[in-house]
């Protein structure tokens, strides 16, 4: 029996087996998320409860400037938290939250969304990653990610924190990961790719050259940019060269930038990385509902920062910018 057929129907059973409802989003699906019309113009949302609206670089979708992350300080990521991270998912639905960020490296956090969003999937939009380099690796962790997921098609299949000019030969060689994501969008089971990094810009910013990803996941902060060698300065662009979608992570620096003397709350940390060229959206995690109804409020009440507000932004920002970006150092 051919490979890929093979592996078709064994992504299948497994989907079967979990007894959870499979949505299969179609062609006609334009928009990773459900929300109100928008403007094209501005990518303002016509409703002033609504988040506003982004293109999602060259893929011809819309996504809204605010998703949820699965990692971090969030019981998305803890185990033996299901009722914990259930209630956010629950909030966040009911927010109008439909972008939802995990990784197969993120504790349970695959598995809790799986019992929460398979009946949702058709408005949902779901994005995972893998760490794998090599296409076996990565096809297992797929097929992982399917099953803990309960779903049969993934939104977005990212590379996680590629880190080192050599990982990206090696996804980008024979029998890389890069083989992986081809099969998977052949086959129907992902439709679009993503690389993310949170150590040397330079090495996305390459691989963003040398291979057609769709979106790259990427820390875009109010400190960020202070770095020697900054994702905002050396990625963004890049990105915007090549019709890649930047999302933004790290925003508020896992709280560091929200402490007094620095930024005055999530307006400004969230302003400001909305406000760089080139950054459809940011995914933001929660503690708690309330958190996270906190977050969506700012989200939809954001409006582009001007010049002015930018660089008292990162004139707060600049005398210690080491401690706001301390997540450089992981790979």
């Amino acid at each position: 029996m051919n490979r890929r057929i093979a592996r078709r129907r064994f992504l299948l059973a497994l989907a079967g087996l979990t007894g959870g409802v499979i949505v299969a989003k179609g062609n006609s699906h334009q928009e990773m998320s459900a929300s109100s019309p928008t403007n094209p113009a501005t990518n303002q949302s016509n409703s002033p409860t609504a988040m506003p609206m982004r293109a999602l670089g060259r893929t011809g979708v819309t996504i809204p400037v605010l998703g949820l992350g699965g990692a971090g300080k969030t019981p998305l990521s803890w185990d033996n938290h299901e009722a914990e991270a259930i209630a956010i998912l629950e909030k966040a639905w009911a927010l109008g939250i439909r972008y939802f960020d995990t990784a197969a490296s993120y504790g349970p956090s695959e598995g809790y969304l799986g019992k929460f969003l398979p009946s949702r999937q058709s408005e949902a939009s779901i994005a995972t990653k893998t760490a794998k380099r090599d296409r076996d690796g990565a096809w297992r962790e797929l097929e992982r990610s399917l099953r803990r997921l309960n779903v049969e098609t993934i939104d977005l299949w990212q590379l996680h924190h590629v880190s080192f000019p050599e990982e990206v030969d090696t996804i980008l060689g024979a029998n890389g990961a890069a083989q992986a994501i081809e099969e998977a969008q052949e086959q129907g089971l992902v439709r679009f790719s993503g690389i993310t990094g949170h150590h040397e810009p330079d090495v996305i910013a390459d691989a963003l050259r040398r291979y057609p990803f769709d979106v790259t996941l990427i820390p875009v902060n109010a400190a960020e940019k202070h770095h020697p060698r900054s994702f905002t300065t050396r990625v963004l662009p890049v990105a915007q060269k090549q019709g890649v979608a930047a999302i933004a992570m790290k925003v508020p620096a896992y709280g560091r930038l929200l402490q007094p003397g620095v930024l005055e709350g999530m307006h400004e940390a969230l302003g400001y990385t909305l406000s760089q060229p080139g950054v459809s959206g940011a995914i933001v995690a929660a503690e708690t509902p309330e958190q996270l109804q906190a977050n969506v409020e700012t989200a939809r009440q954001f409006q582009p920062l001007t010049n002015a507000q930018l660089e008292d932004i990162e004139a707060r920002t600049a005398s210690n910018w080491e401690t706001y970006t301390f997540f450089r150092s992981w790979t």
